[in-house]
Protein backbone atom coordinates (compact mmCIF):
# COMPACT_ATOMS: atom_id res chain seq x y z
CA UNK A 1 0.00 0.00 0.00
CA UNK A 2 1.33 3.84 -0.48
CA UNK A 3 1.38 6.30 1.67
CA UNK A 4 -1.24 8.30 -0.22
CA UNK A 5 -2.89 4.97 0.15
CA UNK A 6 -2.44 4.29 3.55
CA UNK A 7 -3.87 7.89 4.24
CA UNK A 8 -6.57 7.39 2.56
CA UNK A 9 -7.68 4.53 4.23
CA UNK A 10 -7.02 6.10 7.40
CA UNK A 11 -9.17 8.93 6.40
CA UNK A 12 -12.82 6.84 5.31
CA UNK A 13 -11.88 4.60 9.20
CA UNK A 14 -12.14 8.43 10.61
CA UNK A 15 -15.03 9.21 9.07
CA UNK A 16 -17.04 5.89 9.29
CA UNK A 17 -16.36 6.21 13.05
CA UNK A 18 -17.54 9.73 13.09
CA UNK A 19 -20.57 9.53 10.86
CA UNK A 20 -21.79 6.03 11.11
CA UNK A 21 -21.54 4.82 14.53
CA UNK A 22 -19.01 7.18 16.62
CA UNK A 23 -17.13 4.86 19.34
CA UNK A 24 -17.77 7.82 22.18
CA UNK A 25 -21.07 8.51 21.64
CA UNK A 26 -22.84 10.49 24.49
CA UNK A 27 -24.39 8.01 26.93
CA UNK A 28 -26.85 9.45 29.47
CA UNK A 29 -24.94 9.87 32.95
CA UNK A 30 -28.17 8.59 34.48
CA UNK A 31 -28.43 5.71 32.39
CA UNK A 32 -29.27 1.90 33.22
CA UNK A 33 -26.09 0.18 33.11
CA UNK A 34 -25.79 -1.55 29.07
CA UNK A 35 -25.23 -4.97 28.21
CA UNK A 36 -23.86 -4.80 24.99
CA UNK A 37 -21.54 -6.73 23.09
CA UNK A 38 -20.47 -8.98 25.76
CA UNK A 39 -17.55 -8.41 28.31
CA UNK A 40 -13.88 -8.34 27.44
CA UNK A 41 -11.15 -9.00 30.38
CA UNK A 42 -8.39 -6.06 30.86
CA UNK A 43 -5.17 -6.61 29.50
CA UNK A 44 -3.47 -7.61 32.89
CA UNK A 45 -6.09 -10.98 32.89
CA UNK A 46 -3.71 -12.87 30.97
CA UNK A 47 -1.24 -14.07 34.03
CA UNK A 48 -2.03 -16.12 37.18
CA UNK A 49 -1.50 -19.09 35.08
CA UNK A 50 1.77 -19.58 36.29
CA UNK A 51 3.18 -20.15 40.04
CA UNK A 52 3.51 -17.21 41.81
CA UNK A 53 2.15 -14.81 38.90
CA UNK A 54 -1.00 -13.05 39.17
CA UNK A 55 -3.54 -11.51 36.68
CA UNK A 56 -6.43 -8.59 37.47
CA UNK A 57 -9.68 -9.76 37.68
CA UNK A 58 -11.87 -6.91 36.00
CA UNK A 59 -14.05 -7.06 32.87
CA UNK A 60 -15.57 -4.44 30.63
CA UNK A 61 -18.60 -4.18 28.85
CA UNK A 62 -17.38 -4.95 25.18
CA UNK A 63 -17.85 -3.14 22.33
CA UNK A 64 -20.24 -4.48 19.91
CA UNK A 65 -17.67 -3.60 17.00
CA UNK A 66 -15.14 -5.80 17.36
CA UNK A 67 -12.98 -7.37 20.37
CA UNK A 68 -12.31 -3.88 22.62
CA UNK A 69 -14.12 -2.05 25.33
CA UNK A 70 -17.20 -0.16 24.51
CA UNK A 71 -15.92 3.34 25.33
CA UNK A 72 -18.32 6.63 25.98
CA UNK A 73 -17.84 10.09 26.24
CA UNK A 74 -19.96 10.88 29.29
CA UNK A 75 -20.27 8.35 32.26
CA UNK A 76 -22.30 5.35 32.11
CA UNK A 77 -23.02 2.07 34.36
CA UNK A 78 -23.63 2.72 38.49
CA UNK A 79 -22.31 5.27 40.28
CA UNK A 80 -21.34 6.53 43.89
CA UNK A 81 -25.77 7.15 44.29
CA UNK A 82 -26.40 3.91 43.37
CA UNK A 83 -23.48 1.73 45.31
CA UNK A 84 -24.22 3.97 48.27
CA UNK A 85 -28.19 3.59 48.43
CA UNK A 86 -27.70 -0.48 47.47
CA UNK A 87 -25.69 -0.75 50.28
CA UNK A 88 -27.19 1.88 52.74
CA UNK A 89 -24.02 3.68 52.81
CA UNK A 90 -25.72 7.24 52.59
CA UNK A 91 -24.38 9.99 54.54
CA UNK A 92 -21.74 7.72 56.21
CA UNK A 93 -17.66 9.10 56.68
CA UNK A 94 -15.02 7.47 56.92
CA UNK A 95 -12.95 10.84 58.92
CA UNK A 96 -10.24 10.77 57.35
CA UNK A 97 -9.19 6.62 57.10
CA UNK A 98 -7.59 5.46 54.11
CA UNK A 99 -8.19 2.58 51.80
CA UNK A 100 -4.71 1.46 50.05
CA UNK A 101 -4.81 -0.08 46.56
CA UNK A 102 -2.60 -2.73 45.82
CA UNK A 103 -1.65 -3.47 41.75
CA UNK A 104 1.34 -4.16 39.90
CA UNK A 105 2.68 -1.34 37.51
CA UNK A 106 1.77 1.70 36.93
CA UNK A 107 -0.90 3.80 35.73
CA UNK A 108 1.00 7.24 34.34
CA UNK A 109 -2.85 8.89 34.11
CA UNK A 110 -4.32 7.66 37.36
CA UNK A 111 -4.86 10.78 39.45
CA UNK A 112 -5.93 13.08 36.21
CA UNK A 113 -8.21 10.01 35.73
CA UNK A 114 -9.67 9.88 39.04
CA UNK A 115 -10.18 13.63 39.23
CA UNK A 116 -12.09 13.27 35.81
CA UNK A 117 -14.42 10.78 37.18
CA UNK A 118 -15.28 12.66 40.76
CA UNK A 119 -15.74 15.89 39.01
CA UNK A 120 -18.28 13.92 36.59
CA UNK A 121 -19.73 12.17 39.45
CA UNK A 122 -20.27 15.17 41.75
CA UNK A 123 -17.14 14.19 44.26
CA UNK A 124 -14.86 16.65 46.32
CA UNK A 125 -11.57 16.40 44.40
CA UNK A 126 -8.98 13.69 45.94
CA UNK A 127 -5.47 14.98 44.85
CA UNK A 128 -2.17 14.55 45.82
CA UNK A 129 -2.01 18.17 46.53
CA UNK A 130 -5.06 18.37 48.98
CA UNK A 131 -3.51 14.67 50.91
CA UNK A 132 -6.08 12.94 49.73
CA UNK A 133 -4.37 11.05 47.06
CA UNK A 134 -1.12 9.21 47.00
CA UNK A 135 0.86 7.42 44.84
CA UNK A 136 3.90 5.44 45.53
CA UNK A 137 6.12 2.63 44.51
CA UNK A 138 6.13 -0.94 46.21
CA UNK A 139 8.72 0.29 48.44
CA UNK A 140 6.56 3.54 49.08
CA UNK A 141 8.57 6.45 47.70
CA UNK A 142 6.69 8.49 44.86
CA UNK A 143 9.76 7.07 42.34
CA UNK A 144 10.73 5.44 40.82
CA UNK A 145 6.97 4.07 39.56
CA UNK A 146 7.35 1.22 37.84
CA UNK A 147 7.00 0.62 33.82
CA UNK A 148 3.10 2.08 33.22
CA UNK A 149 0.84 -1.09 31.55
CA UNK A 150 -1.91 -0.52 29.69
CA UNK A 151 -4.11 -3.36 31.35
CA UNK A 152 -3.36 -2.44 35.03
CA UNK A 153 -3.92 1.10 34.44
CA UNK A 154 -7.92 -0.23 33.66
CA UNK A 155 -7.28 -2.26 37.03
CA UNK A 156 -5.93 0.48 39.08
CA UNK A 157 -8.79 3.16 37.35
CA UNK A 158 -11.63 0.57 38.28
CA UNK A 159 -9.95 0.35 42.41
CA UNK A 160 -9.79 3.98 42.69
CA UNK A 161 -13.28 4.81 41.24
CA UNK A 162 -14.75 1.88 43.04
CA UNK A 163 -13.20 3.33 46.48
CA UNK A 164 -14.44 6.86 45.72
CA UNK A 165 -17.57 5.66 44.83
CA UNK A 166 -18.40 3.73 48.13
CA UNK A 167 -16.84 5.69 50.34
CA UNK A 168 -16.42 9.43 48.65
CA UNK A 169 -14.32 10.88 51.69
CA UNK A 170 -12.00 8.10 52.25
CA UNK A 171 -8.19 8.90 51.15
CA UNK A 172 -6.78 6.65 48.93
CA UNK A 173 -3.03 5.49 48.49
CA UNK A 174 -2.28 3.34 45.53
CA UNK A 175 0.75 1.01 45.98
CA UNK A 176 2.15 -0.41 42.64
CA UNK A 177 4.60 -3.21 42.34
CA UNK A 178 7.29 -3.39 40.23
CA UNK A 179 5.83 -6.65 38.70
CA UNK A 180 2.34 -8.92 38.69
CA UNK A 181 4.46 -11.50 40.93
CA UNK A 182 3.44 -12.49 44.27
CA UNK A 183 7.09 -11.12 46.03
CA UNK A 184 6.40 -7.31 44.53
CA UNK A 185 2.68 -7.68 45.32
CA UNK A 186 3.35 -8.89 49.15
CA UNK A 187 6.09 -6.57 49.46
CA UNK A 188 3.29 -3.64 48.35
CA UNK A 189 0.82 -4.89 50.62
CA UNK A 190 3.41 -4.73 53.18
CA UNK A 191 3.90 -1.51 52.21
CA UNK A 192 0.27 -0.38 52.77
CA UNK A 193 -0.09 -1.96 56.12
CA UNK A 194 2.87 0.45 57.01
CA UNK A 195 1.37 3.50 56.40
CA UNK A 196 -0.40 5.44 58.66
CA UNK A 197 -4.06 5.61 58.87
CA UNK A 198 -4.59 2.69 56.49
CA UNK A 199 -7.55 0.80 57.78
CA UNK A 200 -8.19 -1.39 54.50
CA UNK A 201 -6.07 -3.02 51.51
CA UNK A 202 -7.87 -3.95 48.50
CA UNK A 203 -6.28 -6.70 46.19
CA UNK A 204 -7.81 -7.32 43.03
CA UNK A 205 -6.16 -9.36 41.98
CA UNK A 206 -5.05 -13.61 41.65
CA UNK A 207 -3.48 -16.32 40.99
CA UNK A 208 -2.67 -20.32 41.38
CA UNK A 209 -2.87 -21.75 44.60
CA UNK A 210 0.33 -23.38 45.19
CA UNK A 211 3.50 -24.43 47.80
CA UNK A 212 4.30 -20.83 47.88
CA UNK A 213 1.60 -19.29 48.46
CA UNK A 214 1.71 -20.32 52.64
CA UNK A 215 4.88 -18.65 52.95
CA UNK A 216 3.62 -15.76 51.06
CA UNK A 217 0.29 -15.70 53.95
CA UNK A 218 2.08 -14.13 56.08
CA UNK A 219 2.62 -10.43 54.36
CA UNK A 220 -1.58 -10.60 54.09
CA UNK A 221 -1.19 -11.29 57.64
CA UNK A 222 -2.14 -7.22 59.49
CA UNK A 223 -4.16 -7.33 62.77
CA UNK A 224 -6.00 -4.14 62.73
CA UNK A 225 -6.24 -3.68 58.80
CA UNK A 226 -8.58 -5.20 56.75
CA UNK A 227 -7.36 -7.06 53.88
CA UNK A 228 -9.67 -8.02 51.23
CA UNK A 229 -9.00 -10.25 48.02
CA UNK A 230 -11.32 -11.17 44.93
CA UNK A 231 -12.60 -14.56 44.57
CA UNK A 232 -12.15 -14.89 40.68
CA UNK A 233 -13.88 -13.94 37.80
CA UNK A 234 -13.88 -17.44 36.05
CA UNK A 235 -17.00 -18.39 37.87
CA UNK A 236 -16.42 -21.74 40.25
CA UNK A 237 -12.90 -22.41 41.36
CA UNK A 238 -10.21 -21.03 43.98
CA UNK A 239 -7.67 -18.30 43.41
CA UNK A 240 -4.74 -16.83 45.94
CA UNK A 241 -4.88 -14.44 47.92
CA UNK A 242 -8.39 -15.00 47.66
CA UNK A 243 -8.01 -18.39 49.41
CA UNK A 244 -5.65 -17.11 52.51
CA UNK A 245 -7.40 -17.16 56.07
CA UNK A 246 -6.09 -13.91 56.78
CA UNK A 247 -8.29 -11.48 54.15
CA UNK A 248 -11.48 -11.35 53.51
CA UNK A 249 -12.32 -13.29 50.43
CA UNK A 250 -14.75 -11.04 48.41
CA UNK A 251 -17.31 -12.84 45.86
CA UNK A 252 -19.74 -11.14 43.48
CA UNK A 253 -22.79 -10.28 42.68
CA UNK A 254 -25.73 -8.97 39.82
CA UNK A 255 -27.05 -5.78 41.31
CA UNK A 256 -30.43 -4.64 39.83
CA UNK A 257 -33.04 -1.83 40.89
CA UNK A 258 -36.44 -2.93 41.63
CA UNK A 259 -39.42 -1.69 42.72
CA UNK A 260 -40.90 -4.79 43.87
CA UNK A 261 -38.74 -5.34 47.12
CA UNK A 262 -38.75 -2.85 50.09
CA UNK A 263 -35.02 -2.38 49.70
CA UNK A 264 -35.19 -1.42 46.01
CA UNK A 265 -32.50 -3.93 44.87
CA UNK A 266 -32.23 -7.23 43.99
CA UNK A 267 -28.78 -9.36 44.08
CA UNK A 268 -27.91 -12.72 42.82
CA UNK A 269 -24.97 -14.68 42.33
CA UNK A 270 -22.66 -13.15 39.39
CA UNK A 271 -22.09 -16.21 37.25
CA UNK A 272 -18.48 -15.37 37.59
CA UNK A 273 -17.79 -15.27 41.03
CA UNK A 274 -14.69 -17.36 42.08
CA UNK A 275 -15.98 -19.88 44.74
CA UNK A 276 -14.81 -23.29 46.02
CA UNK A 277 -12.74 -25.05 48.58
CA UNK A 278 -9.14 -24.38 48.71
CA UNK A 279 -6.54 -27.45 48.58
CA UNK A 280 -3.90 -25.88 50.80
CA UNK A 281 -4.75 -23.28 53.14
CA UNK A 282 -6.05 -24.29 56.32
CA UNK A 283 -9.87 -23.86 57.33
CA UNK A 284 -10.52 -20.59 59.91
CA UNK A 285 -11.66 -21.18 63.23
CA UNK A 286 -14.51 -18.71 62.26
CA UNK A 287 -15.36 -20.73 59.36
CA UNK A 288 -18.00 -23.65 59.85
CA UNK A 289 -19.41 -24.91 57.07
CA UNK A 290 -19.32 -28.51 55.83
CA UNK A 291 -18.42 -28.95 53.13
CA UNK A 292 -15.06 -27.72 53.00
CA UNK A 293 -12.36 -29.36 54.83
CA UNK A 294 -10.06 -26.27 54.06
CA UNK A 295 -10.53 -22.61 53.75
CA UNK A 296 -13.93 -21.60 51.84
CA UNK A 297 -14.30 -19.12 49.27
CA UNK A 298 -15.69 -16.53 49.64
CA UNK A 299 -16.54 -14.17 52.95
CA UNK A 300 -18.99 -11.37 51.67
CA UNK A 301 -20.00 -10.07 48.26
CA UNK A 302 -20.60 -7.43 46.68
CA UNK A 303 -21.41 -6.09 42.50
CA UNK A 304 -19.47 -7.54 40.46
CA UNK A 305 -21.24 -8.26 37.08
CA UNK A 306 -19.84 -5.80 34.44
CA UNK A 307 -23.47 -5.48 32.92
CA UNK A 308 -24.74 -4.29 36.23
CA UNK A 309 -21.13 -2.41 36.72
CA UNK A 310 -19.47 0.70 37.64
CA UNK A 311 -18.41 3.42 35.25
CA UNK A 312 -15.12 4.56 35.51
CA UNK A 313 -12.73 6.68 33.62
CA UNK A 314 -9.38 5.79 31.96
CA UNK A 315 -7.49 7.54 29.09
CA UNK A 316 -4.08 5.54 29.39
CA UNK A 317 -3.84 3.75 25.75
CA UNK A 318 -1.52 3.28 23.47
CA UNK A 319 -2.45 5.21 20.58
CA UNK A 320 -3.48 8.55 21.91
CA UNK A 321 -6.76 10.73 22.04
CA UNK A 322 -9.18 10.61 18.52
CA UNK A 323 -11.88 9.05 17.02
CA UNK A 324 -9.54 6.46 15.30
CA UNK A 325 -8.21 5.54 18.29
CA UNK A 326 -11.12 4.94 19.85
CA UNK A 327 -12.24 3.04 17.06
CA UNK A 328 -8.72 0.92 17.12
CA UNK A 329 -9.90 -0.12 20.86
CA UNK A 330 -12.94 -0.77 19.92
CA UNK A 331 -12.01 -3.26 17.41
CA UNK A 332 -9.24 -4.61 20.12
CA UNK A 333 -6.34 -3.03 17.39
CA UNK A 334 -4.46 -0.93 20.44
CA UNK A 335 -4.79 -1.36 24.29
CA UNK A 336 -6.30 0.59 27.12
CA UNK A 337 -9.11 2.77 27.14
CA UNK A 338 -9.79 6.60 26.15
CA UNK A 339 -12.63 7.68 28.28
CA UNK A 340 -15.66 5.92 30.34
CA UNK A 341 -15.79 2.61 30.37
CA UNK A 342 -18.62 0.41 31.95
CA UNK A 343 -16.60 -2.31 34.25
CA UNK A 344 -17.09 -5.12 37.05
CA UNK A 345 -15.58 -8.54 38.08
CA UNK A 346 -14.90 -9.36 41.59
CA UNK A 347 -11.96 -6.65 40.86
CA UNK A 348 -14.97 -4.30 41.56
CA UNK A 349 -16.22 -6.33 44.46
CA UNK A 350 -13.12 -6.26 46.28
CA UNK A 351 -12.54 -2.13 46.52
CA UNK A 352 -15.83 -1.55 47.33
CA UNK A 353 -15.96 -4.15 50.77
CA UNK A 354 -12.82 -2.54 51.55
CA UNK A 355 -14.54 0.86 51.83
CA UNK A 356 -17.37 -0.44 53.59
CA UNK A 357 -14.73 -1.66 55.86
CA UNK A 358 -13.21 2.27 56.16
CA UNK A 359 -16.22 3.24 56.72
CA UNK A 360 -17.30 0.85 59.62
CA UNK A 361 -13.88 2.20 61.32
CA UNK A 362 -13.54 -1.15 63.27
CA UNK A 363 -9.86 -2.75 63.94
CA UNK A 364 -10.55 -5.86 62.59
CA UNK A 365 -8.66 -9.36 62.34
CA UNK A 366 -8.88 -11.62 59.19
CA UNK A 367 -11.89 -11.75 57.63
CA UNK A 368 -13.48 -13.15 60.90
CA UNK A 369 -15.14 -9.84 62.09
CA UNK A 370 -18.70 -10.84 58.97
CA UNK A 371 -19.00 -14.23 60.26
CA UNK A 372 -20.14 -12.66 63.27
CA UNK A 373 -22.47 -9.97 62.15
CA UNK A 374 -24.58 -11.44 60.02
CA UNK A 375 -27.72 -9.86 60.61
CA UNK A 376 -26.06 -6.67 59.13
CA UNK A 377 -25.72 -8.33 55.63
CA UNK A 378 -27.96 -8.61 52.74
CA UNK A 379 -28.67 -12.20 52.05
CA UNK A 380 -28.05 -13.41 48.79
CA UNK A 381 -29.94 -16.81 47.65
CA UNK A 382 -30.18 -17.38 43.79
CA UNK A 383 -27.67 -18.14 41.05
CA UNK A 384 -25.04 -19.97 40.61
CA UNK A 385 -21.48 -19.92 39.36
CA UNK A 386 -20.85 -23.22 37.62
CA UNK A 387 -21.28 -26.75 38.54
CA UNK A 388 -20.46 -28.58 41.67
CA UNK A 389 -23.29 -31.26 42.61
CA UNK A 390 -25.73 -28.48 43.32
CA UNK A 391 -24.20 -27.77 46.44
CA UNK A 392 -23.37 -24.33 48.28
CA UNK A 393 -19.88 -23.87 46.93
CA UNK A 394 -21.23 -23.04 43.60
CA UNK A 395 -25.06 -22.80 44.38
CA UNK A 396 -26.40 -19.82 46.28
CA UNK A 397 -29.01 -20.33 48.90
CA UNK A 398 -30.07 -19.02 52.12
CA UNK A 399 -27.31 -18.29 54.62
CA UNK A 400 -23.71 -18.98 53.68
CA UNK A 401 -22.53 -20.33 49.80
CA UNK A 402 -19.47 -19.91 48.17
CA UNK A 403 -20.23 -17.80 45.75
CA UNK A 404 -21.46 -15.05 47.77
CA UNK A 405 -20.46 -15.42 51.09
CA UNK A 406 -22.96 -14.72 54.05
CA UNK A 407 -23.98 -11.44 51.79
CA UNK A 408 -23.31 -8.27 50.47
CA UNK A 409 -23.57 -5.15 53.31
CA UNK A 410 -26.96 -3.46 54.16
CA UNK A 411 -24.90 -0.33 56.04
CA UNK A 412 -21.50 -1.04 58.14
CA UNK A 413 -22.93 -3.35 61.30
CA UNK A 414 -21.35 -6.63 59.37
CA UNK A 415 -17.84 -5.05 59.10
Amino acid sequence: MTVSRGRTFVRALVAFTLVAAPVAAAVPADAAPSQSGGVVSFGCATSGKMPGKMHCLGKAIRSPKGSGPLLTSTPVGYGPAEIQAAYNLGGLHANGRTVAVVDALDAPTAEADLAKFRAARGLPACTTANGCFKKVNQNGAASPLPAGDYGWAEEISLDLDAVSATCPDCHILLVEADSPDTDPLMTAVDTAAATPGVVAISNSYGGTEDPTILAADAHLNHPGIAVTASSGDSGYGVSWPASSPYVTAVGGTTLKKSTSVPRGWTETTWNGSGSGCSTLEAKPAWQHDTGCAKRTVADVSAVADPATGLGVYDTYNSCGSSAFCDLLLALGLAQGADGWVQVGGTSLSSPVIASVYALAGNAVTSGSYPYAHTGSLNDVTSGNNGSCGGTYLCTAGAGYDGPTGLGTPNGTGGF
